[in-house]
């Protein structure tokens, strides 16, 4: 599927125009159901856009926010997207929002698959906004490289929402959206910055491995449109 793709000659102009393209989305939800869903992803690259989405004159109290994929670990945690979330944007106007955890308290990930999955079902039910990052590993959300879990992430007849993920190269085991859960969402974007990435993304768009490059297989789905938003 042909994907929209948005380049950007500096971090602030696609700061500017990303945090638009997502008020915007957010109010058209908010007008046709009453309410609007936006799923986000964790790492350093979001920390702008949520900042300046923070301060955005929206109803967020009618505005569900919640993540694509999260570290097993305590909500207090320094690696936890959830803290993430929190400290930069859940803040200022958008304090009033509702968050929804997918970290489940007293639960390991493989015990807490099936709530997780119940969850995500509810909010991809009508989701607005879902924002995937993309790893200099070719990675998004939390779905790895050439994982045995891989396989099943990415199979499209997989009607689960949530799977678990370890990581060969990094702490905590993941919960995370099945490739299946992301394409339900109303508007994809994939949100990346630099020149590393803009080569990990040039080569994804061509590849026909998806489970040596699971972003591959966001980008060349046959069922929903993606919007790219990067600056090299």
């Amino acid at each position: 599927m042909n994907n929209i793709v948005n380049s950007f000659d500096s971090s602030e102009e696609l700061i500017d125009n990303f945090t638009n393209e997502i008020i915007s989305k957010l109010n058209d939800g908010i007008l046709k159901k009453g309410e609007a869903t936006i799923l986000v992803s964790g790492g350093s690259t979001p920390k702008l856009v949520f900042d300046r989405l923070s301060t955005a004159n929206l109803e967020w109290e009618k505005i569900n926010i919640a993540l694509v994929d999260e570290r097993w670990v305590d909500k207090n945690h320094e690696d936890s997207n959830a803290k993430l979330v929190k400290d930069y944007l859940l803040k200022n106007n958008a304090s009033n929002g509702n968050f929804v955890s997918l970290y489940i308290d007293g639960l390991n990930a493989s015990e807490a698959l099936e709530q997780c999955s119940a969850i995500c079902e509810k909010l991809l039910s009508s989701c607005d906004v879902l924002i995937l990052g993309m790893g200099g590993d070719s990675h998004t959300a939390s779905i790895f490289p050439n994982k045995i879990e891989t396989h099943e992430a990415l199979n499209p007849a997989n009607e689960n929402y949530c799977i678990n993920m370890t990581p060969d190269d990094a702490e905590h085991t993941r919960m995370s959206l099945t490739l299946s859960a992301i394409l339900k969402a109303q508007n994809i974007y994939l949100h990346f910055q630099g020149k590393d990435k803009k080569v990990v993304y040039d080569k994804a768009i061509v590849e026909e491995d998806f489970i040596k490059c699971p972003i591959a297989a966001v980008l060349n789905n046959k069922i929903k449109e993606v919007k790219v938003f990067y600056n090299e």
